[in-house]
């Protein structure tokens, strides 16, 4: 398996001097995902997990609709210039009577860790309709908790600590009991791992779920959001208009700027509960 950090030599410049130092970086390699042995796309990811990418990846763009669709994944051979096994190729095979993937979900080959939905062969393509929706989800959520969320899943952020390179994204109940946590160079693979591990639990549909992210909410984090059926997402930065209009649509709870005390929700505030903060102010 690949590293998740490197250590590279750097200059630091600073008021006192000059002087060359090794520091850690974030990994960043690329993943080329097969489904029945056809290339289906390329990201560029942090190392690690990348079954459970595979399977996030595969839900969230509507292949599969539990672990059950996929027969097997394993690593194919890549191999670098010293005929060492890569493990950047990944070939998922679906179990029989599951369709294969439709032309709109192929992403050009390519995939920029920055921004999953630049690579969309078809806009349309993205707005897929979920098995699993969340409108109806009845859940309700203490201010408090969601309020203290960040803090935790930042506090969980290991290669971040060292790095300062990636993004996280973390998967809690109602109560705030954090379930998982992954890190990645990119926001829709960290997503996409979180997912994935949902659904190799058998955690599929999130009822209930709190799905929580280190940097701004995109249409397509959304989207992966309502597709797993994850009622609310939060994020300690701001959210794009696509995604305010998702989840506007789709039922979920979307938050944002969650930090110091405070936040900004942008679509169905219901399931906040702020009486117990209230009533202790």
């Amino acid at each position: 398996m690949g590293r998740l950090i490197a250590r590279r030599p750097v200059l630091r410049l600073g008021p006192t001097g000059d002087r060359t130092r090794p520091d850690s970086i974030a990994v960043e390699e690329p993943l080329e995902l097969r489904v029945d042995g056809k290339p289906l796309a390329v990201t560029m990811r942090t190392p690690g997990h990348d079954v459970e990418l595979a399977h996030g990846f595969l839900h969230t763009e509507g292949v599969i609709g539990s672990v059950d669709d996929i027969r097997d994944a394993r690593y194919c051979d890549s191999r670098d210039d010293e005929g060492r096994n890569t493990y950047n190729v990944l070939d998922v095979g679906l179990s029989p009577g599951v369709p294969p993937p439709v032309t709109g979900v192929e992403r050009n080959f390519y995939t920029t860790s920055s921004c999953g939905v630049c690579g969309k062969a078809s806009l349309d393509a993205v707005r897929l309709k979920t098995r699993y929706s969340p409108a109806d989800d009845q859940v309700r959520i203490p201010y408090d908790v969601l309020v203290g969320l960040p803090d935790a899943l930042r506090a969980r952020q290991q290669v971040f600590d060292r790095t300062g390179g990636l993004h996280a994204a973390g998967l809690f109940t109602a109560t705030g009991e954090l379930l998982v946590v992954r890190e990645d160079v990119g926001r829709h693979n960290a997503v996409d791992k979180v997912i994935g591990w949902a659904v190799l639990n058998n955690q599929i549909p999130a009822r209930s779920r709190i799905l929580i992210v280190s940097g701004r909410t995109s249409f397509e984090l959304a989207q992966k959001a309502v597709m797993a059926g994850i009622p609310v997402l939060g994020a300690v930065s701001a959210p794009s208009s696509l995604a305010v209009d998702l989840a506007d649509e789709s039922g979920l709870t979307l938050a944002g700027f969650i930090r110091n005390g405070s936040m900004n929700v942008y679509a169905h505030p219901d399931r906040i509960d702020v009486s117990a903060a209230r009533s202790a102010g």
